[in-house]
């Protein structure tokens, strides 16, 4: 199964169903179900602002299966429609290249640790075994 890995606290606020678009500088084909990995990396600015939310954010495991079912250029009127539906994941700030609009499907509960990747990587993920 497809992967992506996400810095805290993005990778949460994905699971969590707050935050809607991925913002990358590529743009992807694929459409389907993907699994969201919370990377050992952590953005502390980031996450002063959504400690108020009293949310887990773990590390190193893969935290939620979503589905990507768009890839948008980002552009001036993309941008202000974004920072509209959902300010508190987004903030005012304007971005450029790629919009994935994902929704979360389930959030996964494993223990197991997992290294990241870059991109979109595979992961032999099997639903009955939970990771």
């Amino acid at each position: 199964m497809k992967v992506l890995t996400l810095r805290q606290p993005w990778a949460t606020l994905v699971a969590e169903g707050i935050k809607q678009y991925e913002f990358r500088s590529w743009k992807t084909n694929y459409r389907g179900k993907i699994l969201i990995h919370a990377g050992v990396g952590i953005d502390k600015e980031d996450m002063k602002k959504f400690k108020n939310l009293n949310l887990d954010f773990p590390a190193g495991k893969i935290i939620a299966e979503v589905e990507l079912i768009d890839c948008l250029e980002l552009d001036e009127k993309l941008n202000e429609k974004i920072i509209c539906e959902n300010n508190i994941a987004y903030g005012n700030k304007k971005r450029s290249g790629y919009a994935w609009k994902i929704k979360t499907i389930r959030k996964i509960d494993s223990d197991k640790k997992i290294k990241g990747q870059l991109g979109l990587w595979n992961y032999d993920y099997k639903v009955k075994n939970k990771i």
